[in-house]
């Protein structure tokens, strides 16, 4: 693998693999996995399908995964073999995501800067990887956050069910793939303590972020960009949001509806190639 030159020096990339509901995933019900992320979508498991696109994107000389133990993977022929060429790395995963992230700090050394992902973004591709790496190197800001727009998801995939956080220049969905550039980056990470999704959750902004922020979402007062700039700073942090033009981008395996939507545009890609 080969440094992404935009960074002048290394990389590193961090898979959130980790099971969450262990057997009552509804994902691993599927194919009666132990975890969601050897769940094979169109014939490959879905942490091998993230690995080889971060491999493929050339931009990063170290792979983490965070999970329970090295003995998962394990099970996974492919995996099995970067393991044990030292293609990819085992970082123990902690009580959540947060904690997950927030630990590499303390397990790894020198792991910044780093981009994080989850293995359940199988629709993401080297592409996809690089654009967001190159914008994420010309940012300044201690994180990056990836992002894709409404209007080019449902452009592509008009009878798609998605939900998007609303702006006053349009909704947005979160693509689970985010930038951290500093140590303050990483602590920032604390906040999905909570569990995230705060569009399902809303209570968990006020929590965080205080009424105001939680006014100017539910009223779509702000454009995004001027919401981040205002809610980052509680944090301890600067971050910017990367726009993705891709449709796919924030789709990830969820449930069984995302997982067929997912396997039917994999097995397209794989025909139209």
């Amino acid at each position: 693998m080969t440094v992404n030159e935009s960074f002048g020096g290394p990389l590193t990339a961090l898979v959130l693999a980790a099971s969450r509901q262990g057997v009552d995933d509804s994902v691993a019900k599927l194919q009666n996995k132990s975890h969601k992320c050897l769940v094979t979508v169109d014939g490959i498991a879905m942490i091998e399908r993230v690995v080889q696109t971060l491999i493929d994107s050339g931009c990063f000389n170290r792979i983490l995964i965070s999970i329970e133990s090295r003995e998962v993977l394990e099970s996974l022929s492919l995996a099995r073999r970067w393991l044990e060429e030292g293609v990819i790395e085992i970082v123990p995963s902690s009580g959540n995501l947060a904690d997950s992230v927030v630990s590499v700090a303390e397990l790894v050394n020198q792991p910044l800067p780093l981009v994080i992902t989850t293995a359940d973004n199988v629709l993401h591709t080297p592409e996809l990887v690089r654009y967001f790496v190159a914008a994420f190197a010309r940012s300044k800001g201690d994180a990056a956050v990836a992002v894709t727009t409404q209007s080019t998801v449902m452009t592509e995939f008009p009878e798609g069910e998605f939900g998007f956080f609303q702006f006053r220049d349009g909704g947005y969905s979160f693509c689970n793939l985010f930038g951290i550039r500093s140590s303050s980056g990483l602590e920032a990470a604390k906040v999905f303590r909570t569990g995230g999704q705060f569009r399902k959750h809303p209570w968990r902004v006020l929590k965080i972020f205080g009424l105001l922020p939680l006014i100017l979402l539910k009223f779509r007062l702000v454009k995004l960009d001027t919401f981040v700039r205002r809610v980052t700073p509680k944090l301890g942090v600067s971050a910017v949001t990367v726009r993705l033009p891709y449709a796919f981008a924030p789709i990830d395996v969820d449930n069984p509806k995302t997982f067929a939507f997912s396997e039917r545009l994999i097995r397209e890609r794989r025909v139209a190639s």
